[in-house]
């Protein structure tokens, strides 16, 4: 069907005159109302970046994205990805015509997330929401400014929820999870925008195109606001580790009844001097539990391997020649 609509009909009785057709007010849907009000009311709070990276000889501008106004004394948040290797910091655009030097206040490659303080005061903030409230098929908005003075809107709706986006920063690589995909467009530039439910509430960052139509945010939840306030206030995130690679492996039918788990964490490979060898953990280990809770997957561990955990010893269920044991491990900060 045609989304054509045609203006002038044919003359006759059956021909609306301009009296009798609706005016842009009257005709504008609940659809469009919701866009538009979005779209106005974030449209203060979204910054265009040109990012200076140091090169010899002065700087000069290297890239750009988009950005959103945490609060009102400058401090923005994008992504990770669009500043990376600008110590030198850029330019924040803003609707209203402002141009607002900035600096990188901490970037975090293992979330795709970073924290910026713009030189200006009285920025109006977005409002945060929450990811986890979000349903497949909800309207969502994403908002970015990648020309500066005109801010870039796109709509349509959450497409798959639960996603995960692998990242990764030097030799370190983690799983950023329940990444948000819709299929609003992401146009150029749009990367470190918000995506915005239809109360106007931030509910994710925008950080990838996915495919044809298809774009990813990191989500706003616990554990994305706890990574924003870490870059807020010391400028990075500390994480634990404990020096292994592995992957996901399905237990024999044997030890699925026996440990009442049907999968594990296969480990492939332990890295030198790293607290998994002075723990006693071996190649083809199967690690069922850590700290009591279940492991089905790598992420699952990731997702244990918080600030608090680093010095402090965690107990492991790990089976071993078809038989459980226990070995207890001290997780220390990673480096990156």
């Amino acid at each position: 069907m045609s989304n054509v609509l045609l203006v002038d009909g044919p003359a006759g009785d059956s021909a609306a005159t301009p009296r009798d057709r609706p005016s842009d007010a009257e005709a504008l849907d609940a659809y469009s109302t919701v866009i538009t009000t979005v779209a106005r009311d974030l449209a203060p709070s979204v910054a265009n970046l040109r990012v200076l990276r140091r090169v010899r000889g002065g700087r000069r501008v290297a890239g750009g994205g988009s950005a959103f106004a945490l609060a009102p004394d400058g401090y923005l948040v994008t992504s990770a990805h669009v500043v990376e290797g600008s110590a030198a910091g850029g330019v924040a655009s803003f609707v209203d015509g402002r141009e607002l030097n900035f600096e990188v206040v901490g970037a975090d490659a293992l979330s795709d997330l970073a924290v910026l303080r713009a030189h200006g005061r009285d920025i109006a903030p977005a409002t945060l929401g929450d990811a986890a409230t979000l349903r497949v098929g909800q309207l969502v908005v994403a908002i970015g400014n990648p020309y500066g003075f005109a801010g870039s809107v796109t709509a349509g709706v959450v497409s798959a929820l639960g996603r995960s986006l692998p990242v990764r920063s030097g030799s370190a690589q983690r799983v950023v999870d329940n990444v948000i995909q819709t299929d609003a467009a992401l146009n150029p530039g749009n990367s470190g925008g918000a995506l915005v439910d239809g109360r106007g509430r931030v509910v994710g960052v925008n950080t990838a195109v996915a495919g044809v139509g298809l774009g990813l945010a990191v989500p706003i939840d616990d554990a994305t606001r706890r990574i924003i306030s870490a870059l807020m206030t010391d400028g990075r995130v500390r994480r634990a580790h404990l020096g292994i690679a592995g992957g996901a492996r399905p237990l024999p039918p044997r030890l699925v009844a026996r440990l009442g788990r049907d999968r594990a964490i296969e480990v492939v490979e332990i890295l030198p001097g790293s607290p998994a060898a002075a723990a006693g953990l071996l190649p083809e280990d199967l690690i069922v539990e850590a700290a009591g809770i279940a492991l089905r997957g790598v992420e699952d561990l990731h997702r244990l391997m918080t600030e608090d955990r680093i010095g402090r010893p965690v107990d492991l269920t790990v089976v071993r020649g078809g038989e459980a044991r226990r070995l207890t491990i001290t997780p220390r900060e990673l480096a990156i």
